[in-house]
């Protein structure tokens, strides 16, 4: 698949964030994306499999991609911000797609701790034309703020997760709140180890359906 792809570095909270931004090659795309990745302190990064195949997957549709890595990873400066930290940093980068592409709805996506990281920020701002989140981990605590939140959500979630075990997460996702989709992919482990086609495959096959049936 043909995309123009560029190395960038851009202005954030705590300095300055290493950045790829992924767009179409052939078209001009519909809807932009930040995508987020897991944990800073347990080896996560924007080139992560996950995060590449679920960038990869939007682009199909026709999305924009932002992956960038949290402060203190990669060439990003700054340290570890204790999730915090690293909402502000993922505003930081939607604000600059945002104004790359302006007019264009917008979408957050994130796998692991980017996954909290981009329904707590996009539950906050309210207008996000969907939040997709890939292994939502439940072993990191509460989400309260999910049983309010009226954006809509599409969870990505392995059979076999160990930091988000399908009765967990099917507790949880009983109390949130609608709109929202659940997809459960048959893999092996968090990391949707030998499934990683799949997940990608979902991930297209869901953003078209919101693109074709939810009016974006």
């Amino acid at each position: 698949m043909t995309r123009r792809i560029e190395s960038l570095e851009i202005a954030g909270p705590a300095g300055r964030l290493e950045a790829l931004y992924e767009a179409p090659h052939d078209s001009d795309p519909w809807c932009v994306a930040v995508v987020c990745h897991p944990h800073p302190q347990f080896g996560g990064t924007l080139h992560n499999k996950v995060v590449y195949r679920i960038a990869r997957g939007l682009r199909r549709t026709g999305v924009a991609v932002l992956r960038f890595n949290f402060r203190g990873v990669g060439r990003s400066q700054g340290t570890y911000g204790n999730l915090v930290g690293e909402i502000e940093d993922a505003r930081a980068a939607l604000s600059w797609l945002r104004a790359r592409h302006p007019g264009l709805p917008y979408a957050l996506a994130g796998f692991s701790f980017g996954a909290r990281v981009v329904t707590r920020l996009g539950c906050e701002i309210g207008d996000a034309r969907f939040l997709l989140a890939a292994g939502f981990p439940t072993a990191m605590g509460g989400a309260e703020y999910l049983d309010r939140c009226a954006v809509e959500k599409i969870f990505l979630q392995s059979t076999h997760d160990q930091f988000g075990p399908r009765p967990d997460l099917e507790a949880a996702y009983a109390r949130w709140a609608e709109p929202k989709r659940i997809a459960w992919i048959d893999a092996a482990d968090h990391f949707f180890s030998d499934a990683l086609d799949a997940l990608e495959e979902r991930v297209a096959a869901e953003i078209e359906a919101v693109r074709t049936y939810r009016l974006i």
